[in-house]
């Protein structure tokens, strides 16, 4: 890895995994990291703008997934090229989940990896791709679904999988992937599309 954890970063970290904790967070933490919980957001979404807008909005999820997915196989090559080692691989009494059950590590654990996948992280750039893209496309919505990259990012710290400059990393670098993937939909896709099919917001 071409860069030390800077002291800020690990004091972060070791208030969020190893003080801030609470039975509460220990229950909802590992779910809101789940990608599956994804599908409990897409899929009504889809089902509400498919009944408010119609066949149109499809295109606009398909928008939506070619971004999360560009956003997760390129961020491969990031944690690839970086390979920062997990803090749960790195930090003496880090908590984390093994088999469903909450663990710590002791107090005289020592690295044993050189290189890892935790920067940047792939959960805090998916969905704050999918967030900025939501903002995009409807923006009525607001602010409103960046509260999903907040809550997934701060659960990957709470489960020892992530700094806190993973996070950062994996949002900053979503926002550019979603930016990224808007224009080239904005200025290059939808201006080709028969007027007839002509989608709009």
């Amino acid at each position: 890895m071409f860069f030390q954890t800077p002291a800020l970063d690990l004091k972060l970290f070791l208030l969020i995994n190893q003080q801030w904790r609470c039975g509460l967070f220990d229950f909802i933490m590992p779910i809101i990291s789940e990608p599956l919980a994804l599908l409990f957001i897409i899929v009504p979404g889809l089902a509400y703008a498919l009944f408010k807008g119609g066949k149109r909005q499809l295109a606009f999820f398909a928008v939506l997934i070619v971004g999360m997915a560009i956003s997760d196989f390129t961020g491969n090559f990031i944690k690839d090229s970086v390979g920062r080692v997990r803090p749960l691989n790195a930090i003496a009494e880090t908590y984390l989940q093994e088999d469903g059950e909450w663990t710590q590590r002791p107090a005289d654990y020592v690295q044993t990896k050189e290189k890892g996948t935790s920067f940047t992280s792939n959960h805090s750039s998916n969905t704050m791709c999918l967030a900025v893209l939501a903002m995009l496309i409807w923006p009525a919505l607001k602010r409103w679904p960046l509260l999903l990259p907040l809550l997934v990012g701060y659960s990957r710290i709470y489960l020892g999988k992530h700094y806190p400059t993973d996070v950062l990393g994996g949002w900053l670098y979503g926002a550019v992937v979603a930016l990224a993937v808007w224009t080239i939909w904005e200025y290059a896709v939808r201006p080709r599309l028969p007027e007839k099919s002509s989608l709009r917001r």
